[in-house]
């Protein structure tokens, strides 16, 4: 259930992001006042398609049933940590608490940590991601 619970949440975090970026480019989301602010932004717009790219691709490839979108869920989740904590780190430095950036961010560096959590106890307890839906599947005898 959790990991289910951590599936969706990554679905609906990489598509948030990369409407985000569709949103700013088309300008539907005012700019930053600041020049230097905009460039600010958008030197995260690589940051932010990895993450989804890494995310998606991960869920798409465990729905079809490979590993390999075992491995790349963390990648993701990394990735979507790193941008939310340097995003926070700049707010701080600026001395700017702004509920509509704050909020956001804080979601994007809290939740891949909670995320790699359960999926870490998950694996340690016998569950582990499965294709479609959670499963149990027993340990397999380590040596």
């Amino acid at each position: 259930m959790a990991e289910r619970w951590v599936k969706r949440c990554m679905l609906v975090t990489d598509l948030g992001l990369l409407a985000y970026w569709v949103a700013t480019a088309t300008r539907l989301i005012a700019p930053y006042p600041a020049e230097v602010l905009v460039d600010w932004n958008w030197s995260f717009l690589g940051l932010d398609v990895m993450v989804s790219v890494t995310g998606l691709a991960g869920l798409w490839l465990l729905r079809r049933g490979s590993d390999v979108g075992r491995w790349l869920m963390p990648v993701s989740l990394a990735l979507t940590h790193a941008a939310g904590l340097t995003a926070l780190n700049f707010w701080v430095l600026r001395g700017e608490y702004a509920l509509g950036w704050w909020l956001p961010n804080l979601w994007l560096a809290v939740f891949p940590v909670v995320a790699l959590v359960v999926l870490w106890r998950s694996s340690r307890t016998g569950r582990s991601v499965s294709p479609a839906r959670t499963s149990i599947r027993p340990r397999r005898p380590s040596g």
